[in-house]
């Protein structure tokens, strides 16, 4: 094959695969890829529209499926996830999903910040209950939860009854009554399991707190916040606070990535 032709080919796989990551090399070199991790009784497409700004800026963005299996276990699999990733990461949870990257990240250099939108930031041993009922607030209790057995213990599912009230007061009911019935059911063992070493000790953190967030009291997230240094911003929102607020929550991992 001819030198030019071979160079023309070689160039066209390059741009190809570039395309196929989200970002040319120039600009992931430039940014740091944003990791968007869900928490319980949700799924990745609450980061639907966060994800949908900050690409607009350029970074490359991946929103992960969270096992909600194991506090271990899904700080695991999160943490494979960055192994595959190139260059510095911000990591972003909202709620659980906030236990899940304060482990995930621990002792890990190419993550540069962590990002909480109404979410647990937990020290070690803490555990998500533990947390939840540090102040009084709290509408989620166990009358408002569905059980269900499986195969390796039992699920926990917000009643529909009262999800929009628990989990997103401030999204029309036709959006809501949708995210009931798609919810993604976390292990109830996670409610339970302390926290190890936090990520948040080495690792500059930035907290979100949604002012009108029924699931964990605004209280215990300015207390959390507080305890990790973090850049705190507040908004008046439901605990849904990157479907409700995307701006702010963008705004938020913007300043983090810079």
């Amino acid at each position: 094959m001819p030198t030019t032709r071979r160079n023309l080919i070689a160039g066209s796989a390059a741009v190809a695969t570039g395309a196929l990551i989200g970002a040319p090399a120039a600009a992931s070199s430039q940014k740091p890829t944003i990791v968007l991790v869900h928490g319980a009784f949700a799924d990745a497409s609450g980061w639907n529209d966060v994800a949908r700004r900050l690409q607009h800026d350029g970074y490359r963005v991946i929103a992960p499926a969270n096992p909600l299996r194991s506090v271990a276990g899904d700080a695991a699999y999160i943490a494979s996830v960055l192994d595959t990733l190139p260059g510095p990461i911000v990591l972003v949870g909202h709620s659980y999903g906030g236990f899940v990257i304060t482990n995930a990240a621990a002792g890990r250099s190419d993550v540069k910040a962590l990002v909480y939108i109404a979410a647990f930031a937990p020290d070690e041993g803490d555990t998500v209950q533990g947390l939840q009922l540090k102040y009084p607030g709290t509408k989620l209790g166990q009358e408002q939860l569905d059980f269900r057995q499986y195969p390796g213990g039992y699920d926990g599912y917000v009643k529909p009854a009262v999800f929009r009230e628990v989990f997103a007061g401030d999204l029309p009911r036709s959006t809501t009554d949708l995210m009931a019935a798609g919810q993604r059911p976390g292990d109830t063992s996670t409610l339970g399991t302390p926290s190890g070493p936090p990520a948040w000790k080495s690792i500059p953190s930035y907290f979100l707190v949604a002012r009108d967030d029924q699931l964990i009291p605004a209280a215990v997230q300015r207390f959390m916040a507080t305890r990790a240094g973090a850049h705190k911003v507040e908004v008046n929102s439901s605990h849904s606070a990157m479907i409700s607020q995307p701006r702010a929550t963008a705004d938020l991992i913007r300043k983090a990535a810079r």
